[in-house]
């Protein structure tokens, strides 16, 4: 059976291996979407994100720190959540589609990159990193 979909998706771990995730991807209003699933919380990111990412940090060249944060919470420079959010990203804006709950980008997408192969991932207690494979 194919990962990564809602009858058998992507079980992950955050970063610092603390919490335990599930993703999968769908459609939603004509859009493919990756939905995440945290407890009872249920995020959704657009699927470009899996790429542009990709081809980004493959540009950047070397490890990037992760920096995730919640959408209210400002997202510090120079990390993988604030270009998850930045106007100068490929969408010119948040990846993250559910207002309210458009951050913690760089808590859910670098491990279902490094399950993909796509991203190598640290799984520090914290400030952890992430670059392309």
């Amino acid at each position: 059976m194919q990962k990564g979909t809602k009858e058998n998706p992507w079980k992950l771990k955050t970063p610092p291996l603390s919490s335990e995730y599930e993703m999968y991807k769908d459609g939603k209003d004509g859009k493919e979407i990756l939905v995440c699933t945290v407890g009872k919380t249920i995020l959704h990111y657009d699927y470009r994100c899996i790429n542009d990412l990709h081809e980004m940090l493959k540009d950047h060249g070397e490890w990037m720190e992760l920096g995730s944060a919640d959408e209210q919470k400002h997202a510090n420079e120079g990390t993988v959540e604030a270009w998850g959010r930045s106007d100068r990203n490929p969408i010119g804006g948040w990846y993250g589609l559910k207002k309210g709950l458009r951050g913690r980008f760089a808590m859910y997408i670098p491990p279902l990159m490094e399950e993909l192969g796509l991203a190598e991932v640290e799984h520090n207690p914290k400030n952890n990193r992430m670059r392309a494979k």
